[in-house]
């Protein structure tokens, strides 16, 4: 009877120790379903490529349009990792590397690659620039993670290591997965390769053609502003007051009831709005702020000129 006594408390704290860690390998199990999409996404990018070099436009538009759905899905894995790492408190050093690194190839290679083989890069005329920006876009990717991790480490040295990503109310840059979203969502809602793509629309009687050349600027630019988003000091939200404790359940269960019916229904508008609305967001919220301070400044020396307009007439 002693002996079964010990062996209950033992066997209790044996499952115990067990469950705690499931619950650490949960959100590293995540991340590595991130970095299984990137990489299946870098490999259909590659085939194609290689269906497009065959003069095969259809196979390469459905080759495209997976490669981007595998972002939107690593994106789908991403923000679930940390969201679970700070409901269960298991954040850990290694969880946070290995998510950095998962970012560097999901939201960094696969989307740079993607905008060159099913953009840009099948332009003869922009091959050396397109290449040139799908690695400043990688580059800056990795520099945004790199400064964003030091920037949350840095103030609480002493302090058990913390996951930046749930630290913050707000990204100072704009965060690689939203730039790797917007293009993936570019892509699923036109994944016909731009040099097969030529658009035309009437205005005012008159029709306007763009061309794949005009088409292959357009994307070297987005993706150019994109790079230069995410190494700028520009706040964007992270969500992290979006809850059960700030919403009532009901209101939460219904919004994401309608953004997944949205989503399953009418995929391509519903992701192409959800992500140009979050890139945009920080810039025109940048914006706002500076006009209200200019018109704020103006109004303040406006207010200087009217008091010392006495003074001068005497």
């Amino acid at each position: 009877m002693p002996n079964q006594r010990e062996k209950a408390p033992d066997a209790a704290k044996t499952k115990r120790r067990g469950d705690n860690k499931l619950v650490f390998a949960v959100p590293s199990l995540l991340t590595t379903g991130n970095i299984f999409c990137g990489f299946y996404s870098i490999t259909e990018s590659l085939l194609g490529s290689q269906a497009l070099s065959l003069h095969d436009i259809t196979s390469a538009t459905e080759h495209f349009d997976r490669a981007a759905i595998n972002i939107g899905f690593a994106y789908l894995f991403d923000a679930l990792d940390g969201r679970i790492a700070r409901m269960t408190g298991a954040t850990t050093e290694f969880g946070v590397e290995l998510d950095s690194i998962a970012d560097v190839a999901s939201f960094g290679i696969a989307p740079a690659l993607l905008a060159f083989a099913w953009g840009y890069g099948t332009i003869p005329q922009l091959h050396r620039i397109a290449w040139a920006v799908s690695f400043v876009f990688v580059v800056s990717g990795a520099l945004r993670l790199a400064r964003f991790n030091v920037q949350a480490r840095r103030p609480s040295q002493n302090l058990p290591l913390k996951n930046p990503k749930i630290d913050k109310k707000a990204f100072v840059g704009m965060p690689i997965p939203a730039g790797a979203a917007l293009l993936a969502a570019i892509v699923h809602f036109w994944p016909v390769p731009l040099i097969a793509s030529d658009l035309s629309f009437s205005l005012g009687g008159r029709t306007i053609g763009i061309d794949s050349m005009a088409l292959g600027i357009g994307l070297l630019i987005l993706m150019a502003c994109l790079a230069l988003l995410m190494v700028s000091t520009i706040r964007y939200s992270s969500f992290k007051g979006v809850g059960a404790g700030k919403y009532h359940p009901r209101v939460l269960v219904l919004a994401l009831t309608l953004v997944v019916v949205a989503i399953w229904f009418y995929s391509r508008w519903t992701l192409l709005i959800l992500s140009v609305t979050y890139v945009s967001h920080g810039v025109v919220s940048k914006a706002w702020s500076l006009l209200r301070a200019w018109r704020k400044g103006g109004s303040t020396d406006h207010s200087r000129l009217e008091l010392d307009e006495p003074h001068r007439s005497h």
